[in-house]
This record gives structure tokens, C-alpha cells and sequence, in this order.
């Protein structure tokens, strides 16, 4: 019987042996592609990868876990985050006498121990990996964004034969949206193991294929000088290339190390920064949505014009209050006090934009009807996204009678339209959409859709242009030339100088537009006066301003906000000033 098995192995069988054998003698096994590399528009490293030495434990080779963990707890630290981390990475699949990490990062000290200790730390293993890193930090956290370790999660979507042998993923802004080109072409190498699933040679090998490398309109000194710029106030600033759409700078403050996320964060050091009352982790730039105040009136004006319901010349005599016919509520403006309510006296459209006549524009939009006015303030992007490569980036909200009777199952009533013409009431938009804003002005009405992505692998991404319609050349230079007012236009006495020239224009050496924005974030009652000193930090208003520069041919557009600043002329004015001179003055 023996010998008549035998036979039937070796001879009958043995093309079916001889080939079970040979796929568990050779294995295919996956390598990780080296990711792109990305680069700001003057090729400074924003993410690249470097080598680490990480801590790793080949399990099959250990006789007591716990008790090589606890030698480990005590020569190089090992903390509760990283065990269970360790624990959950013995349960997923992988090949036997795989290392499994343990620590990442290890400084030369804790490889010199490990070294030292070698004798008594079997299975315990120092091996290297690439990993991402950001030499900038938290400077370029919010633009250029991070990978992550994948997870549970991330598998369920992931190609896994495209990801393999990869450990790592692109989470958030430019890393998640261009994953695709940073990651890669994964490769393949036949090793030959031996029974217990140990490599013993590697037979032949595929490499992978790196990923594409990216370059970046932003600017590493312009970021820089934006940061300085906001000093230690919360919010953002974004400037962008009005000829060709590129984001030149995008600040949130505060901002965080995304390197501390790489390998992963532990849950204590999470729970702190995602608690924190700052907010460190949100992109203001792209999600904080906020009223825009007067930056809005420029807009407001052009739909006017465009609507033939005003013209340039027509006035309104400015009182410092406004009423709607039959009401009895008072709509008042910026400058007025119980003490002194006389208003900005009789403004046309280019004083009431210099002056920042609340009155005026009250006047004006309760003559346009809310769908006019919300149709025209699309074509500048507001309500939308019209980002090229930041999807993420939030809509911000025009609201209309439809949307309030859905949501607050309310009317559309004249006082939301006339609440709406100064930039606030339920009006929501974020510092990307007013840098577009800006953008459009200068470019007198060419809309260049925003884009962070200069070229991929040396070629360049085209421009996405469209014009808004409806608007004569002539009123974008007059609209213009009111907006330079707000900035240049002194020396004209009490209540007529430009909002922001005091703060900014005097010592200028370039001509800038602008407008300021003042966002009311709580409701003062009727015949109180706003009173910064008794408002919490969180109440008081928001500081907006919108500006490009030079006039005669534009090159950069900026955006600032200021969280609970306080005045937009006098806070985030000198902000963009400073922004805008950092600019001009290198390039």
C-alpha cells in the first residue's frame, strides 16, 4: 500500500505537486511606488519623503510578547497609543515574518539603546521607511494639506492592488485631491521563501514607478509674510495671480505640524489640538464662511448698473438711517451713534462706495429683487465653487425665498433683501470666493478660476476663463475708481476721505484698490449702539478686506479676514497692505 502511494505521488500526481509546490516556493510580493514630490512655483520643497528608523517586532519570533513589550516600555518608551496600534496590526492580514511596527521615528539615542540591547530583544527589529515629510510645518498645512496612515476606512474604497504595499494616503487638500499622480505605479518582485514564508532570494523585479512630481503657484515668502502679517489674530488670507488664476498664498491661523500626523498622532495629543477653542485643524481659507459686510457692495452696485435701476450720477441723501415705507425699523449705518447720526450727506454710487454709505445701498436694494441680485452675485462665484482643484472648498451660501422657506420655513421679506445689499443677514461667503471677488475686478470682469497647481511633471495646467456679463467696460473702471478711492482718496476733511486711506494709502508707493468690510456677528437691538468693549472676544464684528494692485495692470488680488478684528479699514487693511508690498516689492 506504501509503495502504491508512493507511486501515485510520484508519478501520477506528481505534475499537480510539482506546480503546488512551486506557488508555494515563489512568491509575488508588491512595491510601494516613492511618492511625488511637491514644490512651490520657485521649486522650494513643500513635501518631500526622507528615511526613518522605525521599531518593529517580527512576532513569530518572540517567545513572550508582553514581556518584550515591557522591556521596550522601559529602554526607549513605549506608550499605551502605541501598543494598541501595535496590537490591531497583528490582526490584519500579512505575510508571516513580516515586521510589525511598533514605534515610528526613532531618534539616534533610542537606536543607540536598542543596539546596546540587542541580546536580550529577540525578534525585535530597527527597519526604515520613506515617509512624508513638510519642511515648512504648519506653514503650508492648510494649502498643501498631509497624508495619513490608511485605515480600516480607506480600504473599503482603495484599489487594493494599486495600494498594496503602500502605507500611506493623501487625507487632505493638494496630498488627497492630486492622489492619484503623487501616488505612483506600485511594482512587483518574485522572491523565493522557505517553508515557514521566509525570503530567501529574490528571483526577479519590476521597479515601481515614481509619482508625478507637482509645482505650486504658491510662494514660500509670500505665505510667509502673510503669517507675519496676521501676527497672532485668528483667520485667513488668500492672494492670487490675476492673470493666470494661481493661489499665490492661503493662510489659516492658526495653523498645525502636519508631520506629527504622518505616522500618526497619539490619541491624547488629537484630543488636544481637536478641542482646542482655536481650531487649528479648520481651513478657514476655504471653509470658514462668513458675512462678507461691505466688501459685497461693489457687487451690489454692478447689479444696479446692470439692471438699469441706478445710474452714476443718481444720489440718496444719507441721514445715517433708513426705513422701509410703512416700517417702523430703522436701518442704520456704520457710522451712526446716538450722539451723532448724520450719515455721509448726499452720495452718488462712487462716494457710497468710498464713503461705505450703509444708507445708500439699503436705497438700492430695496429696488432689486433678491433673484436679480442673487443671480448676478453667482457670476462672481459666490454660492459656488468655482475653485479648479479645491473641491472641498465650501460653496458659502447667496441665500433666496426658496432657500429661506425651506430651511427656516419663513417668507422672503423686503428687510432680507435690504439686509443682504450691505453684506450681511443669511449672505455667507469664504476668504477663496472674496480673493476671486477681487480677482474679478481686477481683471474687469474675466473670471480666471482659482487653481493651486502650476504644472504636473513639468507641464503646465491650463487657465479655466469666462467673463461676466451684462457690465460695460466703462462701469468696471468706474467701479474700479471708487474702489481706488477707498484706499488713495485724503486730505478731503471730516467724512470724506476713502474708508481705508488713514490706515493705508498715505505713504503708498503703488495705486491699490480695495474695500473694507466690517461683519456684524451679533444683532444689536434697535437704539443700541455697538460697543466693542462690552462684547465677548467671540461677538465682536469680523474685519474684511478685499484689494488688488497695480490698477493700471493688476498682478495679485488678496483677500483678508480677521476673526473678531473689529474695523476692516484699520485691521485687516494694513494686513492686506502689508501682503500686497511683500508682493510687488520681490516680484
Amino acid at each position: 500500500l506504501l509503495l502504491a502511494r508512493f507511486a501515485a505521488l510520484q508519478v501520477l500526481d506528481y505534475q499537480t505537486y510539482q506546480t503546488r509546490s512551486e506557488q508555494n516556493r515563489i512568491q509575488i510580493q508588491s512595491i510601494s511606488p516613492l511618492r511625488g514630490l511637491i514644490s512651490d512655483t520657485k521649486g522650494e520643497l513643500l513635501a518631500g519623503n526622507i528615511t526613518v528608523y522605525n521599531l518593529a517586532i517580527i512576532t513569530e519570533r518572540v517567545d513572550s510578547l508582553n514581556s518584550i513589550l515591557d522591556k521596550l516600555t522601559r529602554l526607549v518608551g513605549i506608550n499605551q497609543t502605541d501598543i494598541e496600534s501595535f496590537r490591531r496590526a497583528i490582526k490584519e492580514k500579512r505575510r508571516p515574518y513580516d515586521p510589525v511596527p511598533l514605534r515610528f521615528r526613532l531618534s539616534e539615542k533610542e537606536i543607540a539603546i536598542l543596539a546596546t540591547n540587542r541580546y536580550q530583544l529577540k525578534g525585535v527589529e530597527i527597519t526604515t521607511d520613506l515617509v512624508r515629510f513638510y519642511p515648512y510645518g504648519p506653514l503650508f498645512a492648510h494649502s498643501v494639506g498631509s497624508v495619513r496612515r490608511i485605515n480600516e476606512s480607506d480600504l473599503v474604497n482603495l484599489d487594493q492592488t494599486k495600494y498594496s504595499a503602500t502605507k500611506y494616503i493623501g487625507k487632505i487638500g493638494i496630498e488627497k485631491v492630486y492622489e492619484a499622480s503623487l501616488h505612483g505605479s506600485m511594482g512587483i518582485q518574485r522572491v523565493e521563501t522557505d517553508a515557514h514564508g521566509r525570503v530567501r532570494q529574490v528571483l526577479d523585479r519590476e521597479p515601481s514607478k515614481y509619482g508625478s512630481n507637482l509645482e505650486l503657484y504658491l510662494d514660500v515668502s509670500l505665505q510667509a509674510s502673510a503669517v507675519r502679517a496676521l501676527k497672532q489674530k485668528r483667520g485667513a488670507i488668500v492672494a492670487i495671480d490675476t492673470e493666470t488664476g494661481g493661489i499665490l498664498a492661503m493662510v489659516s491661523k492658526p495653523s498645525y505640524d502636519p508631520n506629527a500626523f504622518v505616522t500618526g498622532i497619539s490619541s491624547k495629543d488629537f484630543e488636544e489640538i481637536s478641542r482646542s477653542l482655536e481650531t487649528p485643524l479648520f481651513n478657514r481659507a476655504t471653509n470658514g464662511q462668513y458675512a462678507p459686510g461691505s466688501t459685497f457692495k461693489p457687487i451690489v452696485g454692478l447689479a444696479g448698473i446692470a439692471s438699469k435701476l441706478v445710474t452714476w450720477e443718481e444720489t440718496v441723501l444719507d441721514r445715517g438711517e433708513f426705513k422701509l415705507p410703512n416700517q417702523d425699523r430703522l436701518y442704520r449705518d456704520w457710522s451712526w451713534t446716538p450722539d451723532n447720526a448724520g450719515g455721509q450727506g448726499v452720495v452718488d454710487l462712487r462716494r457710497a462706495i468710498y464713503r461705505s454709505s450703509n444708507v445708500y445701498f439699503y436705497s438700492m436694494a430695496n429696488r432689486i429683487e433678491i433673484d436679480i441680485l442673487g443671480k448676478f452675485a453667482r457670476e462672481f462665484g459666490l454660492g459656488k465653487n468655482l475653485a479648479f482643484d479645491i473641491p472641498e472648498a465650501n460653496a458659502g451660501l447667496m441665500p433666496h425665498p426658496t432657500w429661506k422657506e425651506k430651511t427656516k420655513k419663513l417668507p422672503w421679506f423686503p428687510g432680507d433683501t435690504v439686509n443682504i445689499g450691505i453684506g450681511q443677514g443669511d449672505i455667507l461667503v469664504t476668504p477663496l470666493q472674496m480673493a476671486l471677488v477681487a480677482s474679478i475686478f481686477a481683471n474687469r470682469g474675466l473670471i480666471v478660476r482659482p487653481k493651486m497647481v502650476k504644472s504636473q511633471n513639468s507641464s503646465q495646467v491650463e487657465s479655466d476663463r469666462k467673463a461676466v456679463e451684462g457690465i460695460d467696460l466703462d462701469d468696471w473702471e468706474r467701479m474700479i475708481a471708487a474702489m481706488e478711492d477707498v484706499v488713495h482718496l485724503g486730505n478731503q476733511g471730516y467724512r470724506q476721505n476713502g474708508t481705508a486711506w488713514a490706515y493705508i494709502g498715505q505713504d503708498i508707493q503703488y495705486r491699490m484698490a480695495g474695500k473694507s468690510g466690517t461683519a456684524q456677528v451679533v444683532e444689536i437691538k434697535q437704539g443700541e449702539e455697538y460697543s466693542e468693549e462690552e462684547l465677548k472676544e467671540s461677538e465682536k464684528n469680523h474685519a474684511w478686506f478685499i484689494a488688488f494692485a497695480p490698477i493700471e495692470k493688476p498682478r495679485i488680488a488678496v483677500a483678508v479676514l480677521v476673526e473678531n478684528g473689529g474695523g476692516g479699514s484699520s485691521v485687516a487693511g494694513p494686513v492686506a497692505r502689508r501682503v500686497v508690498d511683500s508682493y510687488l516689492t520681490v516680484n
